[in-house]
């Protein structure tokens, strides 16, 4: 527990530390003297340093604040389904909420011109509209109410109703992409890959808010859904009401998920990938630490993308979501090989 705890804790202190480097370094470096002095400006109206305080507090330290709370948000999104269904593949990405978000968003774009918080609205709108509906296809057995395997098995209904589902979703969105004229799908195809080019203070205040009301939820539920972790039978006979604790595990997964959706687009494979990389770090599931991993990967992620792709690729600024995926794929192989090794 100890060794758990203070592992947590580096992953903490590593968060911190890639959130000053994000701010401070980069293609505009700040001095940490005149960033205390730029941030004390802006709260207290106090005289600004010209172009550096746009830069820090329009671009930097905004575009830093939401790549760390989308992580954390996938972080846990993804940590809450796999640990509740005990398998590595529950993500938003492939049971298809993302896709939800997706579609919904993109609808809103070609068929109704939408943009900025109108096209959140919408993702928000789809992600929440999916789930609901790959949840009902997935209680053919109810997703937790009864013996030791019917949860197990309710489990793998939602994911394979929502691999389907996403599927579906796809060639909905790439129907509407061709519909679409070049500047619009330009404009889609930026906000499908997940970016952070639209971070604002509105934004960072709107998920900030979201975040105040899911996160006491999740720790709220944290307790019983380890219990759970014991096994449906072994749960109810602790006290636990196991249907309603599945349900309000999926409603806060898919709540968290849809607000990081809504507010940077679906970046890929970050709910996937930080809670197996938190189990590996900690030797444990562990929530807090899939948070974590998730504000690390895409802090990484984005900082890369935005200062180290452009040198490499003739100036060419790459969405964060590009990142991620490149990282979620070759992850998402080799943790199918090694499934199948264990199964040998």
């Amino acid at each position: 527990m100890i060794a758990q705890g203070w592992r947590t804790g580096l992953l903490a202190a590593a968060v911190v530390l890639l959130f000053a480097v994000y701010v401070l370094l980069g293609s505009y470096t700040v001095t940490i003297p005149d960033f205390f002095k730029i941030l004390i400006a802006h709260l207290t109206g106090g005289e600004r340093i010209p172009g550096a305080s746009f830069i820090v507090m329009e671009n930097k330290l905004p575009r830093a604040v939401i790549g760390t709370m989308i992580g954390v948000a996938f972080g846990l999104a993804g940590g809450l389904f796999q640990t509740m269904l005990r398998n590595p593949l529950a993500s938003p990405d492939v049971i298809g909420i993302s896709y939800g978000a997706s579609a919904a968003a993109v609808t809103a774009i070609v068929v109704f011109g939408a943009s900025g918080a109108a096209v959140s609205g919408a993702a928000l709108v789809g992600a929440l509209g999916v789930a609901a509906i790959i949840y009902g296809i997935s209680r053919g057995g109810s997703l937790g109410s009864g013996g030791g395997n019917s949860g197990n098995a309710a489990g793998n209904r939602l994911i394979l109703a929502g691999v389907g589902i996403a599927a579906a979703l796809h060639a909905v969105v790439n129907f509407l992409m061709t519909r679409a004229d070049i500047r619009t799908a330009a404009d889609v195809l930026v906000w499908l890959n997940g970016s952070l080019n639209s971070a604002n203070w509105d934004r960072a205040t709107m998920l900030s808010l979201a975040l105040l009301v899911l996160i006491p939820a999740v720790i709220a539920l944290a307790g019983p859904l380890r219990i759970l972790e014991l096994g449906d039978d072994a749960a109810a006979g602790l006290g636990i009401r196991v249907g309603f604790t599945r349900l309000a595990v999926v409603v806060t997964a898919v709540a968290l998920a849809a607000v990081a959706t809504a507010a940077a687009g679906p970046v890929a494979f970050v709910a996937f990938l930080a809670g197996p990389i938190a189990r590996r770090v900690t030797n444990k599931a562990s929530l807090p630490a899939s948070a974590l991993v998730g504000a690390l990967i895409v802090l990484a992620a984005d900082y890369f993308a935005a200062n180290i792709a452009p040198l490499l690729l003739d100036g060419t600024v790459l969405p964060v979501g590009v990142i991620t995926g490149a990282l979620g794929a070759p992850f998402l192989l080799w943790l199918l090989v090694t499934a199948n090794r264990k199964d040998a």
